[in-house]
């Protein structure tokens, strides 16, 4: 070792030296410039196989501000892998693309400048788009390198980049020829407040305030002929049965009357089974609507009949299509009454509601007003707008169909954690609607796509013309093939950003179109199928499940071999942290706040999967583990670069002829250790791998054996040998979640100019087997003696006459005795360790329970114990005529030893200690 290196001489300074502090504000940003200059973590240059490396899928931000905890945090969970899999397979893929088309940037853009879409042309806005989302970019771009992120900024990809763009408009031509994809006019999802159609993935769920009404319609005329004295036990109101007669419904959406196009009852309703076939006069409107059966009808709530309007909910559009009913358009694509709606026509939905009703009530139509909380649908990640249903025409990609093989396709993944597979598989199994993949935006990646002017007849681009703008390019057609006419229109709707970002695998695998050969491939096929897909678990059923559609309907692959899902940060109280809220922690606060590494070392405290509220005391342990690395790493470079007894060690750094027991120990116990960690990485298992590790390095390297090493007589190249396998294989370990002490450690210590820390092999164990239990018991026996003459006053180097220790220390008793300076230290293998005689001095109650449970009685319990008077029996204390179970009470004891010496017990050893000779 030596205490000096410089590991590169071409790249920028990037001298390390162990002999003063550590100072991570000047060590991380020198090495974050490093990484990103010397291209440290660009994939495909080292000798690793490609076929073998380690593929890692990186989801590409939406680009809608700035980088909040969430981000910080799943990121490095990212990066975790990355680094691992760099070292354990020799290479690892890790590229990374920004989202920037598509809803989000359009709403950051107006938001950002102060202005509206509609106030362009489309190309105008869309180059305002670009230059908002350029410096968004740039900013996160410098945040994720800060954060030490290990990303091959050479693969790098936009999602609205012209490569990506043509990836995206293939992927719409393949499935178009597949026969996957359809144009449709139907009732479709729509949010008033963007203008645009949206799939069932982008609602949510919201609990809102509102008010149940109870409407009167005019019953016009039955069906068939009333049964005598209908009853409903579950309404207030008289079961219709005369023309003229009231028909109550209740409904949260008055503004919708003037859409209603039929009413329903259930069959199985005896009561109301008369107006089947009848029909209602709608009030304040006038006109007349169909009664019909349907056992979508919940029988047993209110009066039974429901109202039918285009469209209220999906039972709205299911009875539309099942019954045939009219269509009535009363609501506008941007939330405002139709002319069908008469006097009420311009208003917005709120404003025609609060009218609806002040006319109903007038007219004595209005029965009765309860406020209620319910649930409504909103666009959720946009603009949280209640959504609506209308008639628009629009492209799908068909999925219902093939439902099953995409169960299956997420049945053959790996999950982590695998709680997470029932969130995509619920999603699956509640899918109602096929994929609605075209928006009425203008920031988009447009559909390669024209129209016939005569026929409608679908014109698409040849893959070699890719990308094309229909709304600027010409069809390579001259005429239309299906009717010969000569004129088209371009389709102006772009994809849904989903569309574009579930390609990310055949994206960075080079998935594409091969003009020579006229076939769609991949360029670098040893990337595909990806090895990992790491996520946030509230986009499983955004980005993972139309990921996996996309790829099983173009490679008939299942695009990954595992999943990693991250949870949420959470605020103290465990509630999402939000800006409504003010509860958000700001990352570049922490990030000014601590080292790097200390975040990093945070981010890896947590199972996978969960969601965890954010705390600094984790910050504080990794800063306090960073000092510790780089002390013992000065440590560790004194004592073996000194030999100890002042003879040099090895310089090529072979295993000494012999091993003392001790280090033979440690070496055997570092193995177990490189195994455990090892294990805990391949399966995710971060914060057990950071528990193992960090135990190891603290408690037994630091706490023991450098201790023991510091004062050692002989025995130089043994232990100058084991402090430097076990201090360059923890650098090794640590590697991936704390890279920068780990890199400016590996740089001054271990570096010959060039190489990298994290371009090193993963440590394995090195097949030692000494008997770890006498290791184990000497390391605790020393931890003990510590203690006992921390707690006595005595300084660590006082010397003690004598101690016995009852228990296996074969080959321990010197180094032992040595570093914590006994005099005579005498093992007992078999020998019964002495006992300390126990005595009851006090029983406390558990006030909080014995209070409330025995009331006046607590008085005479504690009598009885004063007194003595009880009795203790199978964990259950007897006193004053109470019998208080285990958790009631906790006995309090005195332990005295009446042999020679002091009696000194641990949980791992029995030892006595003679202080008098």
């Amino acid at each position: 070792m030596s205490t000096q290196r410089e590991t590169d001489d071409t790249d920028g300074e990037t001298d390390s030296d162990l002999s003063g502090g550590y100072d991570p504000e000047a060590v991380e940003p020198k090495w974050r410039d490093h990484w990103v200059d010397a291209q440290t973590y660009r994939f495909g240059d080292g000798d690793a196989d490609p076929d073998t490396a380690y593929t890692i899928d990186t989801p590409p931000p939406t680009v809608s501000g700035s980088l909040h905890m969430g981000h910080l945090y799943g990121h490095t969970l990212q990066d975790f892998a990355a680094r691992f899999h760099r070292m354990y397979d020799g290479d690892a893929l890790f590229p990374f693309g920004y989202d920037d088309n598509g809803i989000a940037s359009e709403l950051l853009t107006e938001q950002e400048l102060g202005i509206h879409h509609s106030d362009y042309s489309r190309r105008e806005f869309q180059e305002k788009c670009r230059e908002v989302c350029v410096d968004y970019e740039e900013s996160f771009t410098e945040e994720l390198q800060s954060l030490g992120v290990s990303v091959d900024w050479s693969r790098t990809y936009k999602t609205i980049e012209p490569r990506v763009q043509r990836t995206s408009q293939l992927s719409f031509i393949d499935l178009y020829e597949k026969g996957r994809e359809y144009r449709e006019r139907a009732p479709t999802i729509w949010c008033p407040d963007c203008e645009t159609a949206i799939s069932q993935v982008e609602m949510e769920e919201e609990k809102r305030d509102s008010e149940f009404v109870d409407i009167a319609f005019t019953l016009a005329e039955t069906g068939s002929e009333p049964p005598a004295n209908p009853q409903r036990d579950e309404s207030e109101y008289a079961v219709p049965t005369a023309p003229g007669d009231e028909v109550v419904i209740s409904t949260t959406r008055p503004e919708l009357l003037p859409a209603c196009v039929a009413m329903f009852v259930h069959p199985d309703d005896d009561a109301n089974q008369h107006l089947v076939g009848g029909t209602c006069e709608v009030p304040l409107f006038g006109h007349e609507v169909p009664i019909y059966a349907d056992d979508r009808v919940e029988a047993d709530t209110g009066t039974g009949i429901v109202m039918c309007c285009t469209f209220g909910d999906q039972t709205d559009i299911e009875w539309y299509q099942a019954h045939d009913l009219d269509l009535r358009v009363a609501i506008d694509e941007s939330a405002t009454m139709t002319e069908l709606a008469g006097n009420y026509e311009g208003l917005s939905t709120k404003a025609a509601r609060a009218a609806i009703k002040v006319d109903l009530d007038d007219e004595g139509a209005l029965l009765a007003r309860d406020p209620i909380e319910h649930v409504v649908q909103v666009h959720e990640r946009s603009c949280d707008a209640a959504v609506e249903y209308l008639v628009t025409e629009q492209w799908y990609i068909e999925m219902l169909d093939h439902t099953e093989e995409y169960l299956e396709a997420g049945r053959e993944m790996e999950w982590y954690p695998e709680k997470m597979f029932s969130r995509y598989e619920h999603w699956i199994e509640g899918l109602e609607w096929d994929w609605c993949i075209s928006r009425q935006r203008d920031s988009g990646i447009p559909f390669p796509v024209w129209y016939c002017a005569d026929c409608n007849e679908e014109i698409l681009a040849e893959p070699e013309r890719l990308p094309v703008d229909p709304i600027a390019d010409e069809p390579s057609v001259d005429a239309c093939p299906a009717c010969g006419h000569d004129g088209f229109e371009p389709e102006e709707d772009v994809f849904d950003t989903w569309a574009t970002s579930s390609l990310t695998p055949l994206i960075n695998a080079g998935w594409g179109y091969d003009e020579e050969t006229g076939e769609i491939g991949f360029d670098e096929p040893d990337l595909y199928p990806i090895d990992l897909r790491p996520q946030g678990h509230d986009i499983v059923s955004f980005w993972l499940f139309h990921t996996v559609v996309k790829c099983v309907e173009h490679t008939g692959e299942v695009p990954f071999e595992g999943v990693l899902i991250n949870g949420w940060v959470l605020d103290k109280n465990r509630e999402k942290m939000s800006s409504s809220r003010g509860n958000v922690v700001s990352p570049s606060t922490v990030m000014d706040e601590y080292p790097t590494d200390a975040i990093r070392y945070w981010a890896s405290g947590y199972a996978v999967g969960d969601d965890f509220p954010y705390k600094t005391n984790e910050l504080r342990q990794g800063e306090k583990l960073i000092q510790k690395l780089w002390n013992a790493s000065k440590l560790v470079d004194d004592l073996a670069s000194e030999g100890l007894d002042g003879a040099p060690p090895e310089p090529s750094g072979a295993e000494p002829p012999a091993l003392e027991p001790v280090d033979e120990w440690l070496l055997s116990k570092l193995d177990d250790v490189v195994e455990t960690v090892t294990n805990h990485f391949r399966g995710h298992e971060y914060a057990k791998a950071r528990t193992e590790l960090r135990g190891f390095f603290w408690d037994t390297f630091c706490d023991n054996y450098l201790e023991l090493a510091k004062q050692r007589d002989g025995a130089a190249e043994s232990t100058a040998y084991t402090l430097r396998t076990v201090h360059e294989t923890v650098l090794r370990l640590f590697a991936p979640i704390l890279p920068f002490v780990t890199e400016e450690v590996w740089a001054a210590a271990y570096a010959d100019g060039t190489e990298s820390v994290h371009r090193q092999s993963w440590p394995e164990p090195q097949g030692y087997d000494a008997p770890l239990a006498p290791g184990e018991r000497a390391m605790a026996v020393v931890s003990a003696l510590r203690s006992f003459k921390s707690d006595r006053g005595l300084a660590l180097n006082a010397d003690v006459p004598a101690v016995d220790v009852y228990g296996d220390l074969t080959g321990f008793e010197d180094a032992v005795a040595s570093v914590m300076h006994v005099e005579d230290l005498t093992a007992y293998p078999d020998a019964t360790a002495p006992e300390a005689t126990a005595e009851i001095v006090d029983i406390d109650l558990d006030y909080a329970t014995v209070g409330p449970k025995y009331g006046g009685a607590v008085g005479d319990i504690e009598a009885a114990i004063a007194n003595e008077e009880y009795e203790l029996d199978d964990n259950t204390l007897h006193a004053a005529g109470e019998t208080l179970t285990a958790d009631e009470f906790e006995i309090v004891e005195e332990h005295s030893y009446d042999g020679d010496g002091e009696l000194v017990e641990t949980s791992e050893v029995v030892m006595v200690v003679h202080l008098d000779e």
